[in-house]
């Protein structure tokens, strides 16, 4: 794939931020080859509209804390020499920080979507997928456009997976099912399908 755009900034060899960014959310998807926030996505998966809200809510959360938290490594802790040491702690709370500032806003935009996430939302601040794209934006060496750019295609990526995810449960209610397949069951083997599918993609991208 043709890469569009470099960004030399420092940190990691100069990688196209279009190539970042499909990487992210498709051949490198969080959830679905790393499998991180497992939880709310087999949880919240069983109707669309929750799933796609959830799917914002993540992705922002994601876009954000990825980008402070890249600004706060490399120009605070890394000189002070403090990122082996306080680099989960200080992502933890800019996580926190984030979701209650989104929590109140989708109180007061939407209260159906509020009460449809119900206790989903405030557990986004404990959702690995958040947490990890900031930890790998670390193990990747990316700069700070380049860690916005992996943030944004990683909650992307959480968003695409969980809202394929309840459209087939969505359908899956119209079918019939072998009792010993039904709930979670199911919703672990379309979840191996899924993965498998998105693995087609790599080969795609070229970092």
């Amino acid at each position: 794939m043709m890469v569009l755009a470099q960004v030399p900034l420092g940190g990691a060899p100069t990688i196209g931020l279009v190539a970042i960014l499909f990487s992210a959310a498709l051949t490198d998807n969080i959830l679905l080859t790393r499998f991180l926030g497992m939880c709310s996505f087999l949880a919240v998966s069983r109707q669309i509209k929750a799933a796609l809200g959830l799917g914002l809510a993540v992705t922002f959360v994601t876009t954000c804390t990825t980008f402070l938290n890249a600004v706060l490594y490399r120009h605070v802790l890394a000189p002070l020499g403090l990122g082996l040491s306080l680099k989960l702690i200080l992502f933890i709370i800019v996580i926190a920080a984030f979701v209650q500032l989104l929590e109140m806003v989708v109180e007061r935009v939407s209260l159906g979507l509020y009460y449809a996430l119900g206790i989903f939302l405030p557990l986004i601040t404990v959702n690995c997928a958040i947490l990890g794209a900031a930890l790998f934006m670390v193990n990747l060496q990316y700069n700070v456009v380049q860690a916005l750019i992996y943030g944004f295609g990683a909650g992307a990526g959480w968003m695409l997976a969980i809202v394929l995810m309840a459209g087939i449960r969505e359908r899956l209610k119209k079918s019939q099912i072998p009792p010993a397949l039904e709930g979670p069951g199911i919703a672990l083997i379309i979840t191996g399908i899924m993965a498998l599918a998105f693995v087609g993609f790599s080969g795609m991208v070229q970092q």
